[in-house]
């Protein structure tokens, strides 16, 4: 059961489904995004969580007034909906004053926030990790460089740095937070972002693994299995405010990459049926879209779509400003649909979600069927029916055997683009026009932009069950020299896309994710060639990263590929320190490439 204060969306789909009948489904298949989008008050819950409202609207009035009375430079509108209620919200609510010509003054709202506020972050507490050694046996054992190893034991010791529990005043008052009590050691990505996120998990783990944390690394997944046995799936992050999506999927792995390293099979057992239960959300009419082939063959696949038509609450100020440059409410809350659903993307912004890729209003991101997306379901169904046949229920392994086979024809029916040799995202028309059972496919909508995630299905190669490898050797290697002539390789590492808007999720940045995933797929691509460029890939990321650790003390969430040692920017926020996912891609990295003795790892070679 969910604790009381706990919202729990996917009650609606589900009685959404079931009062479907088969023609009424038929038509929701095909109708727009914007027609699919539940209001913001579906993802209240069934009979309403009038706690959890009143404690969002509560700091939203905070936020705003906050931003009146601090004004815009250096604000995070987040910090705001992170503050635990030190008292009861009405007390709270009634000593806000409505809002009023004049802004109240900064020390008035420095006052109100002492007086009826803990401070954000204060409901998580340090937790050293009781499988933390300081220098683990077999740790790295390809590093050679003294230099190289000195660095990845400092990169490993930011686990105990990174490491809370969820207090116990979380669970006993959940109306005071916004913070979800999750049961087991969490590892937060860092600085503004103090709660656990989805796929950030992914490469928290994987690099725990190198740490050999065994046990916070189940801890961290198992956190996971509880929102999706208490919400359905799993959230974007651990808050009250994300509880309107998810962010790309990665569950499955992170089970699988645990039992590799463990062996452990009743951890698996314990999963297997939250990994059911995510599959089903993402196969939900929601996101799932039928598509017909140029054959008339008609390929289901997946696509983002949040549960909300309102401004984030954690960036609510931000999106307000956006949408006052439109004039409807019904245009500004198709607008807040996509703001969501893009920030479930993970890709949160940039200019691949974009109709015009110089106007945030135009993000279409429903309208979208998303190359990576659709590459983590398929690693998902496989997963799944390797945990099945490892349990011993055969006939669910062969269901999803079956379904992952379906996906992998979809992908390359729809997705795949023989002249570019890339998997290039496929756009659905802007009038969700489409004929009875699904969209007709047509060359034009796919996107010719080039982004890194047309290059992700290749990491699909270090991950296959021996009997269908995603890409053989002739497509990856084709795949391969496309990257090389993309644009996307630079000096530091592989940028996300081709187009700087200023956006993060655009060029010039990096981020670890994109570079592992891509890197790992070339490694196990079976070609000399592809193995040489994987590594070329790891080595510019790891001295990019450890040039900025030496130059500023800190890892970073994202870096500028253009330079050696130079961290990101752009977005809505300031970049950010800690850094979860970054930590684990360097640590990956170091375990699957090694660091031989005598090569350089600072930016004065190579990269």
């Amino acid at each position: 059961m969910a604790p009381a204060g706990l919202p729990r969306p996917h009650h609606v789909l589900l009685l959404l489904v079931l009062l479907l009948s088969p023609s009424l489904l038929c038509c929701c298949l095909c109708a727009s995004a914007s027609q699919m989008a539940p209001t913001a008050a579906a993802v209240v819950g069934p009979g309403g969580d009038e706690a959890a409202s009143a404690l969002l609207e509560l700091l939203q009035r905070v936020q705003t007034e906050a931003l009146r009375a601090l004004g815009p430079d250096g604000f995070d509108p987040k910090l705001y909906v992170d503050l635990p209620l030190s008292t009861d919200e009405r007390a709270a609510a009634a000593a806000l004053p409505p809002p009023a010509p004049a802004p109240p003054s900064r020390a008035e709202m420095e006052a109100y926030l002492a007086r009826y506020f803990g401070k954000a972050g204060s409901d998580l507490v340090e937790a050293d990790p009781t499988d933390f050694d300081p220098e683990p046996t077999g740790f790295l054992p390809r590093v050679g460089s003294p230099e190289a190893r000195a660095w990845a034991l400092e990169v490993h010791a930011l686990w105990k740095d990174l490491a809370r529990r969820v207090a116990p005043a979380v669970a006993a008052r959940p109306e005071r937070h916004t913070l979800l009590p999750l049961p087991g050691r969490v590892v937060v990505p860092g600085s503004r972002f103090r709660e656990v996120y989805y796929w950030d998990s992914y490469w928290v783990v994987r690099g725990l693994l190198v740490s050999k944390m065994y046990d916070t690394a189940k801890d961290i997944v198992l956190n996971l299995v509880y929102m999706v046995e208490t919400y359905g799936f799993v959230l974007n992050g651990a808050r009250s405010y994300y509880t309107n999506r998810s962010q790309p999927p990665l569950l499955s792995s992170m089970v699988l990459d645990v039992y590799g390293a463990t062996g452990d099979v009743e951890f698996v057992r314990k999963a297997f049926p939250s990994l059911l239960k995510e599959h089903s959300f993402w196969m939900s009419e929601v996101h799932n879209v039928p598509i017909r082939d140029k054959h008339g063959q008609v390929h289901n696949l997946s696509r983002y779509q949040a549960r909300w038509n309102k401004p984030r609450p954690e960036s609510a100020t931000i999106d307000e400003e956006l949408a006052s440059k439109i004039n409807s409410t019904a245009d500004k809350e198709k607008l807040y649909h996509q703001i969501a659903s893009t920030a479930e993307s993970g890709w949160d912004f940039s200019s691949r979600w974009m109709r015009n890729s110089t106007d945030m209003t135009t993000l279409a991101t429903t309208y979208i069927i998303p190359v990576d997306l659709n590459t983590f379901i398929f690693k998902m169904e496989q997963d799944i029916a390797a945990f099945a046949k490892l349990v011993g229920d055969n006939a669910t392994s062969e269901k999803f055997l079956k379904a992952s086979k379906a996906r992998h024809i979809a992908i390359d029916s729809i997705l795949w683009n023989s002249e570019m040799d890339q998997w290039l995202d496929y756009w659905l028309p802007a009038d969700g026009n489409c004929q009875q059972g699904g969209y007709q496919w047509r060359s034009d909508s796919q996107n010719r932009k080039i982004f890194a995630s047309n290059f992700i299905p290749l990491w699909l190669n270090a991950h296959h069950s021996g009997s269908m490898q995603f890409a053989d050797a002739a497509k990856s290697k084709r795949v391969m020299a496309s990257l090389q002539k993309s644009g996307l390789l630079c000096a530091a590492g592989i940028a996300t896309s081709l187009t700087n808007t200023t956006q993060q999720w655009d060029f010039p940045n990096g981020w670890a994710p994109v570079q592992h995933l891509i890197a790992e797929g070339l490694l196990h691509s079976g070609s000399e060639e592809a193995m040489k460029l994987a590594e070329d890939i790891a080595t510019r990321w790891v001295r990019t990263n450890y040039a900025a650790y030496k130059a500023t003390g800190a890892m970073h969430e994202k870096y500028d590929v253009e330079a050696c040692g130079k961290s990101g920017g752009g977005g809505e926020y300031k970049p950010q320190t800690g850094f979860g996912w970054s930590n684990g891609v360097v640590l990956s990295f170091l375990e699957e490439f090694g660091w031989p003795e005598h090569k350089e790892i600072g930016c004065s070679q190579g990269a």
